[in-house]
């Protein structure tokens, strides 16, 4: 049996996890892995990423329902997550992109309380045999390293209005 050693995640494994919606949490930028804060939509890491730099972009107001957003709600949401393309567009040349928004546990949800959309960039290949055949998922940079390296572009990309 081949084994594939991960040392860096027992501190997170080990950490008490804070409790409550990770989106309306208090605390660091850095800590909480938020990369950008609108007025009303915020940008931050996944931190359990299909590959590196995948983004998820949510209201900040706590809510579940599309229906429930206002137009400035909807249109900052959009508007921030094409930004967030362009972003990891210019940060990490990928070949295509998944963007999508994932409703209820049913769908995939992970976070079934409060809505937002994920912006995952691709490269052919990223999805290869190990997935399958050993259900684990390679991310070959560490999500920290990630942040350092994604958030000048988000401060040169401004604030979304």
């Amino acid at each position: 049996m081949e084994r594939l050693w991960a040392p860096w995640r027992i501190d997170y494994l080990v950490q008490e996890k804070p409790a409550g919606c990770i989106f309306c949490q208090e605390g660091s930028d850095r800590d909480r892995l938020v990369l950008q804060d609108n007025p009303l939509t915020l940008v931050m890491l996944n931190r359990y990423p299909y590959t590196n730099g995948h983004l998820m972009v949510a209201p900040k107001r706590h809510t579940v329902d599309l229906e429930s957003l206002s137009d400035a709600e909807m249109l900052e949401l959009f508007r921030t997550v094409t930004m967030c393309r362009n972003v990891l567009a210019r940060s990490s040349a990928p070949e295509g992109f998944n963007i999508g928004i994932n409703l209820g546990k049913a769908a995939g949800a992970g976070i079934e309380d409060h809505l937002h959309l994920h912006v995952v960039p691709r490269w052919k290949g990223d999805n290869n045999f190990i997935c399958v055949v050993a259900d684990i998922r390679v991310v070959p940079e560490a999500l920290l390293a990630t942040y350092d390296r994604l958030l000048p572009y988000f401060a040169a990309a401004g604030e979304v209005a």
